[in-house]
């Protein structure tokens, strides 16, 4: 097969496109130019996408002895993921800019690309395993519980997994860092990134405040409706944090408050117990199937984090819009509208749905 290999300049997509070359496909290597202004060096884990990451996986590809090319899809990138990820936290939400990179850009953007040029499959070094079957092929979580990101790759439709290639599915982190220095690949070292890829000092808040500008409003308490404490921005703020609220006095209960509420309209911040912050029904937008939808109602495994607690829930559609109703079987905590439901039978990934509304 003709394979696009997507090179970051980290040790995970080198070792992937490493094994594609050895499986006899025809590899091509291209890096993302995510950023028009790129950093000339990663501050150790935070960030990506800097010089120093492209230069990476240009070594890499050299060792690797495939062509190399830098696609420049910044400007998408800053409309589809930065645009985005700012405009939901300035109408109290909680985005993953992780997922809609992957859904955005690695699987809309350059997979589109891909296919046009006459590449059979885009290879990444996304943690997470593909099965094909006689009915198709399906996405399951990785070997590696610790490095799993079928989270994030929740998103993608079955066309677009019949065009993805996962070689690190079935291998550990640790397995992978030492394949990585066999090969003679400079960056088996090299330390993961974390954290939102183009916020580079991990300084979300003061970051967003940059973009957004001061907004100060009140923070109100829940249980009594009174004004505990004032806030710059809403948008600083997320469902179930917990430091940083700058209240006034102590909670006449003596226990510790945590956000339970962001709403931008007014400017308030509302806060109570971390009791408080249970829900016990996810009410979402359209989900994207992975595979075929399951029967309704039924029964499927929620994920609400990249690396959280799957909560078994019934599943139902909602017969006044095309969302779905999610009824867990346990309480989640701290769970916030923009944030992701990702759907599982058990180890398989059945889809994915933006979470518009709980219900505690």
């Amino acid at each position: 097969m003709r394979v696009l290999a997507a090179l970051s300049g980290g040790v995970d997509s080198a070792v992937a496109a490493a094994r594609a070359v050895e499986a006899g496909h025809d590899v091509t290597a291209v890096h993302l130019a995510l950023s028009s202004t790129p950093a000339a060096v990663r501050s150790g884990a935070r960030g990506c996408c800097s010089l120093e990451d492209a230069r990476d996986a240009r070594r890499a590809a050299d060792v690797l002895g495939v062509p190399f090319y830098v696609w420049d899809v910044a400007e998408r990138f800053g409309r589809e993921v930065v645009d985005d990820f700012v405009a939901e936290y300035a109408a109290g939400r909680t985005p993953n800019p992780c997922i809609r990179c992957n859904e955005r850009i690695k699987f809309a953007a350059v997979l589109d690309r891909a296919v046009a040029l006459g590449f059979d499959a885009v290879c990444t070094g996304h943690y997470a395993r593909l099965v094909d079957s006689a009915s198709g092929r399906t996405l399951w979580r990785a070997r590696d519980e610790g490095k799993d990101q079928s989270y994030v790759l929740a998103v993608l439709a079955p066309w677009q997994l019949e065009r993805a290639m996962f070689p690190l599915g079935d291998t550990v982190k640790a397995d992978v860092r030492r394949e990585a220095q066999a090969r003679g690949l400079g960056v088996a070292d090299k330390p993961d990134s974390h954290d939102v890829c183009f916020i580079a000092d991990g300084d979300t808040a003061g970051w967003l405040r940059g973009h957004l500008g001061e907004q100060p409003g009140p923070i109100i308490d829940a249980s009594s409706g009174a004004v505990v404490g004032e806030h710059d921005g809403a948008y600083l703020f997320t469902v179930g944090q917990r430091r940083g609220l700058r209240i006034g006095r102590p909670a006449a209960d003596g226990q510790p408050r945590y956000v339970l509420d962001v709403s931008p309209v007014t400017r308030t911040v509302t806060v109570g117990t971390a009791a408080d912050l249970d829900v016990r029904a996810l009410a979402t937008g359209v989900p994207t199937w992975c595979t075929s939808a399951p029967p309704m109602p039924g029964s499927v495994l929620v994920q609400v984090r990249a690396h959280g607690e799957a909560i078994p829930a019934r599943v139902e559609e909602l017969s006044d819009q095309l969302g779905l109703r999610l009824d867990l079987s346990t309480p989640a905590r701290g769970v916030a509208p923009g944030q992701t439901a990702a759907l599982y039978d058990g180890e398989r990934v059945v889809g994915s749905a933006t979470i518009e509304r709980t219900v505690d």
